[in-house]
């Protein structure tokens, strides 16, 4: 009877962590696609912040006055 007993509580146990590992999985999942989201977005950014500093950058040679005024 306290073989049971004890068989019980270790298989309560048990399922308690396989339940406790499966929220665990299912949170780093959604951990790691939103760091992938986010790392995407830095990058579009990243890439869009070059390309402006790039336009700006043709800009102001384009908008120079020549060196004889």
């Amino acid at each position: 009877m306290i073989n049971e007993d004890r068989i019980v509580d270790i298989e309560i146990k048990i399922a308690a962590q396989e339940d406790m590992l499966e929220t665990l999985n299912r949170t780093v999942y959604q951990q790691q696609k939103k760091i992938d989201e986010l790392e995407t977005l830095c990058s579009a950014m990243a890439r869009h912040i070059k390309d402006l500093q790039e336009g700006a950058s043709e800009a102001g040679t384009a908008l120079e006055k020549p060196p004889h005024y």
